[in-house]
């Protein structure tokens, strides 16, 4: 783990290095050429030109829907290097702020507010960690029995400092107004739990046979209990051509979501999956209490086919290329994150909407 000096002039190298790389750093100042400048920049329309085949065009659009999962990559990478350059600004700012108010330096101020109130590691809290963690570690304690102490000293130094700037952000009531990107991400007529009105609103793209999103199922009962009305939760199809049941899956969730049991199902699905063979996804609308026929019927006849290839599609056209893929207000968070990261996101939404 890098000390908290040393990460941030990693940030810092970061920043100048995507400024170079975006070309952000040759922007021109305003100026009686600014008109002009900004035309020769323009982003081409979308029927321009690009190339041309036996005289037929291939246009801007046709390229950037070639190119639309790396171009909203490198959107993402951009957005969270603005992000932790935000955050280190602020900070500095807050810093400097503090140190001026209490007449001393920025120097003393870190040493008297974090350096002074970080507690010594203790060889009992080497022994522990040691014991928590030599599976992974495979190594005598004898021989990391210092790097452990470092690495603990360091986490608690980072932690130690977080609060302190987190008490100041607080004290000198920062806003952060840097608008997060956001894919415009329809609930459309998935099925849905929460108000129709909740500030924050969730949206999965998920398969039923993928161990990653039956991962996140707990961290996603989590926020419901957590956040209670604040959140609306809605649940879109994405199943993986890697998963040989999961398009049945797929289907048999939306003949269920016929019946009103779609979360039932949902949570079974994600109980087992190991059982989703056509014959014991119709088990399981046994066991949920359906009407058999009809369930059968629905699934054999393909009626939901054509929906889950739409959602798919959907999916892919916001981003999506893996599972579980979730979009909260239109922030993506990709994979089975943990629960924090879900929090933190959340709590950001509805402080923004004043909530």
């Amino acid at each position: 783990m890098k000390s908290v000096q040393s990460s941030k002039s990693v940030s810092r190298g970061l920043w100048a290095g995507a400024i170079l790389a975006l070309g952000l750093g040759t922007l021109p100042a305003c100026s009686a050429e600014d008109a002009g400048a900004k035309a020769a920049m323009a982003k081409p329309a979308d029927n321009s030109s690009v190339a041309e085949i036996d005289g037929k065009a291939v246009t801007m659009a046709d390229l950037e829907k070639k190119a639309s999962r790396e171009l909203k990559q490198l959107e993402s990478q951009r957005q969270q290097i603005l992000d932790g350059a935000l955050n280190q600004l602020i900070e500095d700012k807050l810093i400097e702020a503090e140190a001026a108010k209490r007449g001393i330096s920025k120097e003393d101020l870190i040493k008297n507010e974090v350096d002074s109130k970080i507690a010594t590691v203790t060889d009992a809290e080497v022994d522990t960690w040691y014991e928590q963690n030599k599976a992974r570690i495979n190594v005598p304690k004898e021989q990391v029995a210092d790097r452990i102490k470092a690495f603990l000293g360091q986490q608690r130094s980072g932690e130690t400092r977080q609060k302190f700037i987190a008490d100041l952000r607080k004290a000198h009531n920062v806003k952060i107004l840097l608008e997060p990107p956001r894919e415009h991400v329809e609930v459309a007529d998935a099925p849905v739990k929460g108000p129709a009105n909740a500030p924050v609103t969730i949206v999965e793209f998920s398969d039923f046979e993928c161990p990653f999103c039956s991962r996140v199922v707990p961290t996603i009962k989590k926020i419901e209990e957590t956040y209670g009305d604040k959140i609306r939760l809605a649940f879109r199809q994405f199943p993986l051509d890697m998963h040989p049941n999961a398009r049945k899956a797929a289907e048999a969730s939306l003949c269920a979501h016929e019946q009103g049991k779609f979360w039932e199902m949902h949570d079974s699905m994600f109980g087992n999956q190991k059982e989703l063979s056509v014959a014991q996804l119709k088990g399981r609308a046994t066991t949920l209490g359906m009407d058999q026929a009809k369930f059968d019927n629905c699934l054999d006849s393909g009626k939901y086919t054509k929906k889950v290839q739409d959602e798919i599609e959907a999916g892919s056209a916001v981003g999506v290329s893996g599972t579980p893929a979730l979009f909260i207000n239109g922030r993506m968070v990709a994979g089975a994150a943990p629960f924090e990261d879900f929090a933190k996101i959340i709590d950001d939404e509805l402080a923004r909407k004043g909530k």
